[in-house]
């Protein structure tokens, strides 16, 4: 899932990503190593015509990573997530924003119950690779000239990585829905689709392998369907220590599908 990113834990049991202070500790080291100094948060609300939002749905929402961004006075910010532990510290993060604030516990896709043209902004961030059957109930969902707005990883994400070990499962994953065939899959649904792209590295320098590990050690749930994860944490050290740096590619895009 967020390398992957701090938000991306949302299917399964996954342990790392029910722990908020862990995510708090990836973050911190994904924006401390990343080349990009731009947040990517701050790229994506700056991309969105906030006079027009009242009501927002995110869909994988975490522990409200996004909503710590959000612009103020909203209506409803509802989150939806497959786990119960990100329901108390996205409601923090939501009551902030807006005057209702709301989070229900599900594991898409499946239909929502919601009502039909209900939501002026549905957002999936480093998720929609998850559940990409989950477009077709979005579009029900928005209101007309409503957006859409997903993030996601480059089909080429941890490719170096790719030198040392096998990571197919994983690279299923993200080619569910990634930045190479992500319009592809929207445009069966949306006539109008755009993109922003946000290019970025993690670099990784000596003295650098107890965030290394860190990050590594974050990723487990993915890594060990293809190689324990152990091995590949011991690894990637080996090689900072070996060459002094290691980077990661890390590029994402941003999609804009209006209905």
């Amino acid at each position: 899932m967020t390398a992957i990113d701090e938000r991306e834990g949302k299917a399964g049991t996954m342990g790392s990503y029910r722990d908020h202070g862990l995510h708090a500790r990836v973050g911190a080291i994904i924006r401390k190593h990343s080349e990009n100094r731009k947040d990517i948060r701050d790229v994506v609300r700056n991309a969105i015509p906030w006079p027009k939002v009242k009501c927002l749905l995110d869909l994988g929402c975490g522990y409200g990573w996004f909503e710590e961004v959000v612009p103020g006075g909203l209506d409803l910010i509802l989150g939806i997530d497959c786990l119960r532990e990100n329901e108390a510290p996205f409601l923090a993060a939501a009551r902030a924003r807006a005057r209702e604030a709301s989070f229900r516990v599900m594991t898409l896709p499946v239909s929502t119950g919601l009502p039909a043209a209900h939501f002026d902004l549905v957002v999936s961030l480093y998720s929609l690779y998850f559940f990409p059957g989950a477009v077709g109930e979005i579009t029900r969902l928005l209101k007309k000239g409503g957006l859409f707005l997903s993030l996601t990883h480059s089909a080429s994400m941890l490719e170096e990585g790719q030198h040392y070990f096998d990571f197919r499962n994983l690279r299923k994953v993200i080619d569910r829905f990634s930045a190479e065939n992500g319009e592809a899959l929207l445009r069966q649904y949306f006539a109008e689709v755009s993109h922003i792209d946000y290019p970025n590295a993690i670099v990784f320098h000596g003295g650098d392998e107890d965030s290394l590990a860190t990050y590594i050690d974050f990723k487990r749930e993915f890594i060990e369907k293809d190689v324990d994860p152990g091995v590949v944490r011991d690894k990637m050290i080996s090689e900072l220590r070996r060459k002094g740096e290691l980077s990661f590619n890390k590029n994402d895009r941003i999609f804009l599908a209006e209905k």
